[in-house]
């Protein structure tokens, strides 16, 4: 006689959850974006080690990010040659990734490449904005510092509920100086030829004075020339 010998089942894994990403936390890189890649409704950044928490997105953050997106955008997209990303994961050095609000650089075929195989931007970019509201400190200080260390050649801070502009250049000697306007109180990128900016437009939502400041800056001499000069490298 046959006897049909129930086996039992082996007991199932229970399923390994990865603890959440918190501010203040010391992880590495690799460790960072596993965490990260688990939680995909929140945005942090690892800055040295250690993780900071987005705050939840406000309407006046997100209004001024885009009007800062559309003027920066029309720069970037009438230049061959440049290339623009918002909120991209950037990887920088081997314990920072952080996501600039945009970001912008000058895409040269002999250039380090920019992505890596996960799509993440590896190079470091020529010119990097913050749209900072509850941020700002972090942004002036802790990024400011980190973007500094990078190269990034400049730096444009928004601040949001003060409305105050905070432009930044990278010196001979690696140290951010401030961009100051000119009398007009207009300000002209020192990397990107005609790439002009009024502050006061801007914070008013003056949306037809700001575009008609830009368009006067890319109707320049040395605007052309910059842009012919990005065709030929």
């Amino acid at each position: 006689m046959t006897l049909n010998v129930a086996i039992p089942a082996p007991p199932k894994q229970k399923r390994r959850h990865l603890p959440p990403l918190q501010s203040g936390d010391y992880l590495s890189r690799h460790e960072f974006e596993r965490r990260y890649e688990s939680m995909p409704d929140v945005k942090a950044e690892l800055i040295e080690g250690v993780v900071y928490m987005a705050s939840p997105v406000h309407l006046p953050h997100s209004e001024f990010h885009s009007i800062a997106e559309t003027w920066l955008g029309i720069y970037i997209l009438s230049t061959p040659g440049l290339r623009i990303a918002d909120n991209v994961s950037l990887r920088l050095g081997k314990d920072s990734e952080v996501q600039p609000d945009i970001c912008a650089w000058i895409d040269k075929p002999a250039r380090t490449p920019a992505k890596s195989e996960e799509e993440y931007l590896e190079s470091t970019p020529e010119f990097i904005v913050e749209i900072a509201a509850s941020s700002a400190s972090f942004d002036l200080r802790d990024k400011m510092q980190l973007y500094r260390r990078h190269s990034v050649r400049e730096y444009l801070v928004l601040t949001v509920y003060e409305q105050e502009t905070h432009w930044f250049m990278l010196d001979a000697n690696r140290l951010y100086r401030p961009l100051l306007p000119d009398a007009k109180g207009i300000f002209h990128s020192a990397i990107f030829p005609g790439l002009r900016f009024e502050a006061g437009s801007f914070w008013q939502r003056n949306w037809a004075e700001l575009r008609k400041i830009l368009q006067a800056g890319m109707a320049t001499p040395e605007y052309a020339a910059f842009a012919a000069q990005l065709q030929r490298d």
